[in-house]
């Protein structure tokens, strides 16, 4: 993907409305290009901006009252005889107007309507970044399948210890990892074998609450499971079917 195509993909992108191979080849070409990195800098913060309630002007109560008395008194007098006059027209403008109204408000629903939640955009970033390692070649920082050296591996290099497990014992070996950056942060991500297929299992600190644990979701082709275990945050992805992948989960979080 060169310059011209990420400016023309890039809204959508923010938006969360590309499949995923669009969304991969955008998030490599801004890892190398830094005039393109820097317009989508500038577009998130415009977004950010525009969202921002300052900017919004809430009329007062008496300018209303004001115009819907100046309404009333336009609607006396020679009004009333144009609707005599014209009650064929009346009508016709007055379903112009409805139909007007309803593009209008869905229009302006449409962005609320479909907009995708913040998990689902970050479920499609997790799926994202699982495709990305397995087509770049670049699936660990770190190979190795000691659990006692790629846990060390990030000491230094994120602001938290990520819990590692050697689950070889139970048909999950340890193949290494990685950094990653995930939700605006960078995240350690742990990379397991299931026979010929990887799982990816991304973590990082989670701000508060209880433990939680979601069932298995399925997007495009792959299955991901989310929880919250100990104060992190878990995400683990892979095209493995969905009952091999909730044994990894239940072995990760005994």
């Amino acid at each position: 993907m060169n310059c011209q195509d990420t400016r023309e993909l890039v809204h959508g992108y923010i938006d969360g409305e590309l499949d995923l191979m669009h969304n991969v080849e955008i998030e490599r070409h801004l890892r190398e290009c830094a005039t393109c990195a820097e317009l989508y800098e500038g577009q998130q913060a415009l977004r950010s901006a525009v969202r921002d309630r300052s900017l919004y002007f809430r009329a007062p109560q008496d300018l209303r009252q004001r115009v819907q008395q100046a309404v009333r008194r336009e609607a006396g007098g020679t009004a009333q005889a144009r609707v005599i006059r014209w009650p064929a027209r009346r009508r016709w403008l007055t379903a112009a107007a409805s139909i007007a109204a309803a593009v209008t408000l869905a229009v302006g629903l449409r962005p609320v309507l479909f907009r995708p939640s913040s998990g689902d955009l970050l479920a499609q970033q997790v799926l994202a970044s699982h495709v990305r390692s397995l087509m770049a070649s670049h699936l660990t920082d770190v190979p190795s399948s000691d659990q006692h050296t790629v846990k060390p591996w990030f000491n230094g290099k994120l602001d938290f210890s990520p819990p590692v497990k050697d689950l070889a014992a139970q048909g999950f070996p340890l193949a290494g990892g990685r950094l990653d950056y995930l939700d605006n942060r960078p995240v350690a991500a742990l990379v397991y074998q299931r026979r010929k297929h990887f799982i990816n299992l991304f973590i990082w600190p989670v701000a508060g609450g209880s433990a939680t644990g979601g069932g298995v979701a399925a997007l495009q082709g792959y299955h991901l499971i989310h929880w919250n275990q100990s104060g992190m945050n878990y995400w683990a992805v892979s095209d493995v079917n969905a009952a091999d992948l909730e044994q990894f989960t239940r072995l990760i979080r005994e």
